[in-house]
């Protein structure tokens, strides 16, 4: 691919050599970048590695014979691994702002010839990434040398990372890369792996980021470099990163490093499944007037509003909702001063909501709805999620405990319950449970609506009513407050003026 005009040529580009004991190929990796390259704004990056060779010598010299070259070089006095240098390359990248960062190795298994093909995407703005492959092409990895064993180690865990990603890669394992430097900007690769599966960290990052990551064909070389990578710690590696990163989309556990925040819905609404959302809205009858407690983006609201509902919501964010309720207002619950009378309502929606507050304002908010709500008329619809969850014990029993985005153990949750603390808590506020149903986990949100999730569901739904404190993923609630004293006594009071009449109208006739 050439360039028949400057248009890029103001562009900041930045070779990132990452070298270890490589005084036998440095010199010959620097020597064959191309004369096209030095049209651009470059700058070209050695990182030695703390190499116990001449490196860092021949780089130098190199430098000077070369003359003119815009060339600087690092040297690390503590080995930092390919990762961690990496992560130095990304950072004098950004701070220094350049446009693209070209990752490529000091031991000349990669060729700088064709670095002009892979970063020209990323200038013209078509990619955030750019990955060198070597696989695309049917048999040239083999013959440009690549041992049999390393062909077929890549192949199969290309293909189990598709399988549990569906990025449809054709190779995850080069580590001939360009990066959009803005795109590094978005990510948190400083939280990565210092060791050789941070490429396929990075990966996962811009993918869940929502970057966009092209492929083009490069040639394949092995000469006499010394392989630094033990195979079979780096597909194990590989493959844990892989699944963990599967569990986290579950909301099965959480790593800091793939927390990549998306424009998008904080809470997602489950229909067309099982869940406290279905539930919730079948239990609610038509026509009704209801109070929906920490709405969200008012999805359950409009799905309401279908059955002729009059909603109006409440949410500690202001959230533009655009009119899709009949009337919203922010407020914040922790301090059990709700900013509609709970009297004016059928029914009263608090959906994952309890376990956000600290126990103090749990109960403030329930006396609040009990002091102020209809007699035995409103019902208070709850769900929140069960922290004696299956899974959550078998994490326990192998020491995990760890917050997440979404699911049993948001970071956001300040007050765990069981089905029976949850009853408990209830009751302890003078609440007459009528309903408490287990819910399975939204299997279809994290694997999709088809088969599988299917089965898993109705053996979810029968592991339930056989043990449903171990196999509930959620709890879901119909209550009804008892009256207050007060409201006991004016009770009385009415009745006895009522008799009263009575009697009186009784003697007169």
């Amino acid at each position: 691919m050439k360039i028949n005009n400057n248009t890029f040529y103001h562009k900041r580009i930045l070779i990132l050599i990452v070298a270890y004991n490589a005084e036998s190929t440095i010199k010959n990796v620097l020597s064959r970048i191309p004369n096209s390259i030095f049209k651009y704004d470059y700058e070209i990056l050695i990182l030695d590695d703390q190499s116990k060779d001449n490196t860092l010598e021949k780089s130098e010299r190199y430098g000077k014979e070369k003359g003119g070259l815009n060339l600087n070089i690092l040297y690390n006095p503590k080995n930092q691994g390919y990762g961690g240098n990496q992560k130095l390359g990304y950072r004098y990248a950004i701070d220094n702002n350049f446009d693209a960062v070209i990752l490529l190795h000091g031991d000349g298994q990669y060729a700088p010839e064709v670095m002009e093909d892979l970063f020209l995407p990323i200038l013209k703005g078509e990619a955030d990434a750019v990955f060198g492959t070597r696989m695309q092409k049917s048999g040239d990895a083999i013959k440009g040398g690549m041992p049999l064993y390393k062909y077929i180690g890549n192949r199969i865990l290309s293909a189990t990372q598709n399988f549990f990603l569906g990025l449809g890669l054709s190779e995850y394992h080069s580590g001939y890369r360009v990066y959009s430097v803005d795109a590094l900007e978005k990510i948190p690769f400083e939280y990565n792996t210092s060791d050789f599966h941070f490429d396929t960290e990075i990966i996962i990052q811009l993918w869940l980021a929502g970057k966009k990551i092209t492929e083009i064909p490069i040639p394949t070389y092995y000469g006499d470099e010394i392989c630094r990578v033990n195979g079979i710690k780096y597909a194990w590696n590989v493959f844990k990163t892989t699944i963990k990163v599967k569990l986290q989309k579950m909301h099965l556990c959480y790593q800091r490093k793939f927390d990549i925040e998306k424009k998008g819905e904080r809470y997602p609404l489950k229909l067309g499944y099982q869940s406290s959302h279905t539930k919730a809205i079948e239990e609610v009858t038509a026509n009704s007037k209801v109070l929906d407690i920490g709405c969200g983006e008012g999805y359950i609201g409009i799905e309401l509003q279908k059955k002729g509902c009059d909603v109006c919501g409440i949410d500690d964010a202001c959230l533009e909702l655009d009119c899709k309720l009949s009337e919203f207002k922010q407020a914040n619950l922790d301090n059990a001063e709700l900013p509609y009378n709970p009297s004016e309502f059928d029914y009263i929606l608090m959906l994952d909501v309890l376990e956000h507050l600290n126990t103090v304002s749990i109960y403030k908010l329930l006396d609040k709805i009990r002091a102020e709500s209809m007699q035995n008329k409103t019902k208070i619809i709850i769900s929140t999620a069960n922290v004696t969850f299956f899974i959550v014990r078998l994490q326990m029993m192998f020491g995990n405990f760890n917050y997440g985005k979404r699911g049993i153990l948001d970071y956001t949750h300040r007050h765990l319950f069981t089905r029976n603390s949850l009853s408990e808590t209830l009751k302890q506020c003078n609440y007459e449970i009528s309903k408490i149903d287990g819910i399975p986990p939204p299997y279809p949100a994290a694997i999709g609506n088809n088969y599988i999730s299917k089965t898993l569901l109705l053996l979810n739904k029968i592991a339930i009513k056989i043990l449903p404190g171990l196999f509930s993923y959620q709890f879901f609630i119909v209550a009804t407050p008892y009256p207050t004293t007060n409201q006991l006594l004016e009770n009385a009071k009415a009745a006895a003026e009522k008799m009263k009449n009575y009697q009186e109208k009784i003697h007169r006739n």
